[in-house]
């Protein structure tokens, strides 16, 4: 049976995070350059996003481009920001036939100014699609997301719009970059690293972890059907008993 058909169309994750890993290592292991993994990942993006519009899935976020990694070699740098520009311009057709709406989050400021225009044209042109809301973390921690939350609030105690008895989880929540999304459900790494890498931090509080050996480039929407059915399977307790779930 196609693993899609095994999928329990009533028990979506509503939201997917996905760290995609080991452009670099695909490529090195083909006596290639890294960015030539990268460019390699394209493919990769496009098809797991048209698997998400399939089976319905209606928040797919993708970690991109993190804080940390403007700390690599300037040429890998420089190539990873003119393949963003080329992919927004090549792949926003394929997010309008598709009803994807583009979103982004970090700290957007440090993009080359080429990269936000480009971004913020593709965000315009699709913000009316409503199948799939793709957002790519950029320029992006979770320590930073946090560490900014943490500052508007400090700043709204300070001019009196709040005290801080009325900060609660919900509040907080309200101020990260992810305040118009649920927190994912679903959190796949591929590569074989079994780690979160500074990613979503706060919102993967409850979410399923699934880790698979695949480098980036080779994964594709199959792989995204197995990682739903995979979270199918697993008991989501929230800190409760079994017992007080089958009540």
């Amino acid at each position: 049976m196609d693993i899609k058909e095994t999928i329990d169309k009533a028990r979506l994750p509503q939201h997917i995070a996905i760290i995609m890993d080991g452009n670099g290592r695909w490529a090195k292991e083909r006596g290639k350059l890294r960015v030539f993994g990268h460019q390699n990942g394209v493919a990769a993006v496009r098809d797991t996003v048209e698997g998400a519009v399939e089976i319905g899935v209606k928040y797919l976020t993708l970690y991109a481009f993190s804080t940390e990694n403007w700390n690599r070699p300037k040429l890998e740098v420089s190539a990873l920001m003119e393949l963003l520009v080329n992919t927004i311009n090549k792949e926003t057709k394929t997010l309008m036939d598709n009803g994807v709406r583009l979103n982004a989050i970090g700290d957007l400021t440090k993009l080359p100014a080429k990269c936000r225009r480009q971004l913020q044209e593709a965000m315009e042109k699709t913000a009316a699609n409503t199948n799939c809301t793709l957002t790519l973390a950029l320029s992006y921690s979770a320590r930073w997301e946090i560490t900014e939350a943490a500052k508007q609030l400090a700043r709204q105690v300070q001019s009196g719009q709040i005290s801080p008895d009325d900060i609660d989880e919900n509040l907080f929540a309200q101020h990260l970059a992810t305040r118009t999304m649920p927190d994912p459900e679903l959190m796949v790494r591929t590569s074989g690293e079994q780690r979160i890498s500074n990613y979503l931090l706060w919102q993967l509080a409850y979410a399923e972890l699934y880790f698979i050996d695949k480098m980036w480039p080779e994964f594709r929407r199959m792989d995204l059907f197995e990682a739903i059915v995979a979270y199918q399977k697993r008991e989501r307790r929230f800190g409760k008993t079994s017992e007080q779930l089958a009540e």
